[in-house]
């Protein structure tokens, strides 16, 4: 592959390097030039320009990627068609993703041309969340290497989902007079909550005195018909020979670990009796933030169990931090299945403030897709399989711009009104989802990233908190809004959005961290072209 300039004359045929932009010229990065492109060059003065030629074997871009994303399996995965050179990977199921470093390392190896991201080995998924992805860094990759990178994964898997399985679960409780009830009542709801990614379901809980011989009659009398115990101790574990730990061994079974490398979750006990996991959660467990307890149960829903070398080795990153954007089900409330949330994109405006030459922001080009496109595929790449797409003000070109995406059109007769008539459009269509995800179309940072962080906070909630982006702690968009609030939003009025039914609504609210993307639209030609777009005629 040769990068550089080149004479117009010799430019046909040739891979565009950069995005060339002059008036009434937009050729985006990557485009093959033909020679009515090498004439449109011509016409605006352009003499030079740096492209990319292809040497023979080399394999472009998005038919290399596409090529490598096809060698993985796709059990439980789904992917993106390749643009741009990259492929995003998603898990279609809720289960716990593992990767192979050796694998992954292989193929990063090959060549600089080729690159696979995933997310760390072990971690919880949820269905729709992207996991890998895989990118082709210059406009094209040496066909060696991408034939080596098929190789590799037609003889071992880079990562995989490892789905979670439905457990009966059961749950001794230990009692000391310092103890509240109500503390064991809502640890019993969080345990649900943990175990509701898998359909998972606490069957029974009993309820002893802090005494290894009650302990251990508790576990007996569960194992029979329990797929899994949790032992929660009304004291921490202060020695290996504690009530848990000692329980396990009374009962016949063996202490796989006691004590983790996991902060917080130091004092958590893994045993195992006639085949069966018991897990003695440690006191952090009794919050819904990250500990060592997540770590083991996802394992244990997966089917697997980890190992005294595999625990041992926790240190490195065990070091747990409460992230804000990290949703986490809330103290005595279970995470409920099936949330219904819907997406809609608000593209009905007329853009005033785009001057009179008649120029829509909605379809300026970024990276050579128009806006209003862009923000529906970042939503499809959220997990939204049919967004609402609110049309209004030439509706006919939104909606043609948008063609192929699988968006259901709403058309907004009352437009003209302002934003809140197309919010009552898009929540009429949209009536029996349990939650709105609202997205302004004009609004070209947010990521599919970014939409799925504000989902898991969403589901993480009930779906009964508003949850809303910020940037550095100042409110944005897009927001969340759950089913209560629907009455409120049907009475809005004028050229406002759903501000006053937050403010005014009473429910918790949720910020999630997005950066600058809650803060960036295109208002104006000058946004537009800061932003990186191109306005078209």
């Amino acid at each position: 592959m040769k990068f550089g300039p080149v004479p117009l004359d010799e430019a046909e045929g040739a891979l565009l390097a950069h995005s060339l932009r002059a008036e009434g010229l937009n050729l985006p990065k990557g485009r093959r030039l033909t020679p009515d492109d090498v004439t449109a060059i011509s016409d605006a003065g352009i003499a030079e320009v740096i492209v990319v030629r292809l040497d023979p074997g080399d394999v472009e871009e998005d038919e290399a990627a596409q090529a490598i994303a096809d060698a993985i399996p796709k059990d439980h995965l789904t992917f993106s068609p390749a643009t741009t050179g990259r492929v995003n990977v998603f898990a279609a199921c809720n289960g716990l993703f593992r990767a192979d470093r050796a694998v992954v390392d292989r193929l990063n190896r090959l060549d600089p041309a080729v690159t696979l991201a995933t997310l760390r080995d072990q971690a919880d998924v949820k269905a729709g969340d992207m996991v890998a992805t895989i990118k082709i860094i210059p406009l094209a990759a040496p066909g060696a290497a991408v034939s080596a990178a098929v190789e590799i994964l037609a003889q071992a898997r880079p990562f995989e989902i490892k789905p979670y399985g439905a457990l009966k679960v059961g749950l001794v409780a230990t009692m000391l007079p310092s103890l509240k009830s109500t503390v064991m009542d809502k640890t019993a709801q969080l345990l649900k909550a943990r175990l509701s990614a898998s359909r998972s379901r606490l069957d029974r809980e009993i309820r002893v005195p802090h005494r290894t011989e009650a302990v251990e009659d508790a576990i007996v009398s569960l194992l029979p018909d329990h797929d899994l115990v949790v032992v929660f101790g009304a004291s921490a574990m202060t020695d290996f020979d504690d009530v848990i730990p000692a329980a396990i061994r009374m009962a016949g079974g063996t202490v796989i670990q006691a004590g983790l490398p996991v902060d917080p979750g130091n004092l958590l006990v893994f045993g195992e009796i006639d085949g069966k996991p018991v897990v003695g959660a440690p006191g952090c467990a009794r919050s819904p933030k990250e500990n060592a307890f997540d770590w083991v149960l996802s394992r244990v829903m997966a089917g697997e169990w980890p190992t005294v070398h595999e625990m041992t080795g926790w240190g490195v990153g065990g070091l747990l931090m409460e992230i804000p954007t990290r949703p986490r089900p809330r103290l005595g409330e279970a995470r409920p299945e099936g949330l219904q949330i819907e997406a809609v994109i608000l593209a009905a405006g007329q853009g005033r403030r785009m001057g009179p030459e008649g120029r829509h922001k909605l379809l300026a080009l970024f990276d050579g897709e128009p806006l209003v496109r862009r923000t529906a595929r970042v939503a499809k790449e959220a997990g939204y399989a049919t967004p609402l797409l609110v049309t209004g003000h030439r509706a006919a070109e939104i909606e043609a711009a948008v063609d192929g995406l699988g968006c259901r059109a709403v058309f907004n007769p009352a437009y003209e009104d302002g934003m809140a008539s197309s919010l009552r459009a898009g929540l009429a269509a949209a009536a029996d989802a349990d939650g709105l995800l609202v997205l302004l179309a004009d609004m070209p940072a947010v990521t599919a990233e970014d939409i799925t962080c504000l989902t898991r906070a969403f589901v993480a909630a009930g779906g009964n908190s508003i949850v809303r982006a910020v940037s550095n702690g100042k409110r944005g968009n897009p927001v969340i809004l759950p089913k209560s609030v629907f009455p409120a939003v049907m009475r809005l009025e004028g050229d406002i959005g759903a501000r006053p039914v937050i403010e005014k609504s009473g429910l918790p609210v949720l910020d999630v961290e997005i950066g600058p993307a809650a803060h960036l639209d295109t208002d104006t030609p000058d946004a537009v072209i800061a932003a990186g777009g191109v306005l078209g005629a």
